[in-house]
């Protein structure tokens, strides 16, 4: 099992107070398109390029895009893993970071998590899909807020 990274309560604050790069929103709408492993593919970019320790949000929220990708592929084991590895990243932020409303996050994919043990691996076909929720986020550029 991956241990959780470390970082201050200060340093988080700090990183939650910025906006979100092109990359990261480009991510996150296609996260909530549906579209998982481009999700991934986004967030992993930022992720790499990103030097703050908000890289570890960008990070959990690409891990959990690969577990609904592993659900859609019928790979029960590796959603599994992917889901309790996602945790490590997203655990120490707060419920609100750089306008990505994680309180929700959190919840839906844990409903999400839960719906898929339930299933187990021999029932994984029945999954509803409807539990992958979009991720709530806001983007605040030049004194405009736009929420998704």
């Amino acid at each position: 099992m991956e241990r959780d990274f470390k970082v201050s309560q200060e340093e988080v604050e700090r990183t939650c107070q910025g906006e979100l790069p092109e990359l990261v929103v480009r991510g996150l709408a296609l996260f909530n398109q549906g579209h998982y492993f481009e999700a991934h593919e986004a967030l992993e970019l930022a992720w790499r390029a990103e030097t703050e320790p908000v890289r570890e949000l960008y990070r959990g929220i690409l891990q959990v895009a690969v577990a609904y990708y592993k659900i859609l592929q019928g790979n029960y084991p590796g959603a599994v893993k992917i889901f309790r590895r996602s945790r490590t990243w997203l655990n120490p932020f707060p419920g609100q970071c750089r306008g990505i409303d994680l309180a929700s996050f959190r919840a839906d994919y844990a409903q999400a998590e839960a719906e898929l043990l339930r299933l187990g691996p021999e029932r994984l076909e029945w999954f509803d899909r409807r539990l992958m929720k979009p991720i709530r986020y806001s983007l605040r550029r030049n004194t405009d807020e736009v929420f998704n």
